[in-house]
């Protein structure tokens, strides 16, 4: 069975590999030349680089790779850009490069048993604030960020294709050795700082990026499965305060200096963060869309549809992958 792996060489697409390869398939790694392959050493992965900005290249390449090696079984397009100092590039990566992808497999006669496309759950935008009901499927998509709306996009796209099945998955937050957003928090409180945003405490819902890839390919495998959307997260609900005792704990230490942040004054943090990153042509962590992100209160899903259809437990609650990613972090020297 050949599986291709788009957006290989970034943190989630790293997992989705090693997954394939323990399970024998035959790897396509979909990566840039420029690409950093650190993570992908095997020599079992085979490479393929995708010229997803111009489509009559696109079907060249899918053409010659149908007629050398007979096409994929299932594709896990995992490709997108998550920070830029361009919102428009949001759209030109996570929803037309998609378009174009989609419409260059079916034209070079590469379509897959099975499509699965890497979305999120900022493609739903806001949920319930007063409440705290979880985001379902049945609830109309109304994103507010730049890059929710993309990915929206995205799964509009690949709606309308009718020469394959999809599948859509939309994860929570994701955490693990190697990821870097979460990162940041872990280490401000391993220096004893905690930075909350807002005073109202979010509702946080997280999955390990080891059960993300499971559940990708317990979907994927799972011949019944098509055409069908998913929210993926490990189930459990925290709020913001007791994600960081859970730091802590982890960490060996009591205490941290809690600072709840005021919304307004993340705003002017967000906006200047992104000015700085356009003057030096970098996606910046903090920046005006990632303040949408923050501002969020209720990030709490439906995923029972995941666990009746799937069958999908999982094996890491946040205290064990907690545990698992701060070791990985220590090792390699980014935390003391």
């Amino acid at each position: 069975m050949k599986i291709l792996v788009t957006g290989a060489s970034g943190f989630i697409g790293g997992f989705l590999v090693q997954e394939a390869l323990n399970r024998g398939y035959e790897v396509w790694a979909g990566i840039r030349k420029s690409s950093n392959r650190a993570g992908l050493t095997d020599e079992r992965i085979h490479f393929i680089d995708l010229p997803y900005e111009n489509e009559e290249q696109l079907v060249s390449v899918l053409s010659h790779f149908k007629k050398e090696h007979g096409g994929w079984d299932y594709i896990i397009h995992n490709a997108g850009l998550t920070k830029t100092t361009d919102k428009n590039a949001f759209f030109k990566v996570n929803a037309e490069n998609t378009r174009r992808f989609i419409a260059a497999l079916s034209v070079a006669g590469c379509a897959p048993k099975k499509f699965l496309l890497m979305s999120s759950l900022s493609s739903f935008g806001k949920g319930d604030e007063k409440g705290f009901t979880p985001i379902c499927l049945t609830d109309k998509q109304m994103p507010d960020t730049a890059y929710g709306k993309s990915k929206l996009l995205a799964e509009n796209y690949l709606r309308t294709e009718a020469r394959f099945p999809y599948i859509i998955f939309r994860p929570t937050g994701v955490y693990g050795p190697g990821e870097k957003d979460y990162y940041l928090a872990i280490k401000s409180v391993a220096y004893g700082l905690d930075f909350a945003v807002g005073f109202v405490p979010q509702r946080l819902t997280f999955i390990y990026v080891k059960d993300l890839a499971r559940a990708v390919f317990l979907a994927l495998e799972k011949e019944d499965i098509l055409n069908k959307e998913y929210f993926i997260s490990d189930g459990d609900v925290y709020t913001d305060k007791a994600f960081v005792r859970l730091i802590l704990q982890t960490l060996g230490k009591k205490h941290a200096l809690h600072v709840r942040i005021p919304l307004f004054l993340i705003y002017g943090i967000c906006f200047c963060s992104e000015l700085i990153g356009k003057l030096l042509h970098r996606g910046m962590t903090l920046n005006s869309d990632k303040y949408l992100i923050l501002k969020q209160r209720n990030w709490i899903c439906d995923v029972e549809p995941l666990r009746k259809e799937l069958g999908f437990v999982p094996e890491y609650r946040l205290d064990r992958g907690l545990d698992e990613t701060i070791k990985w972090y220590k090792e390699r020297g980014w935390l003391k």
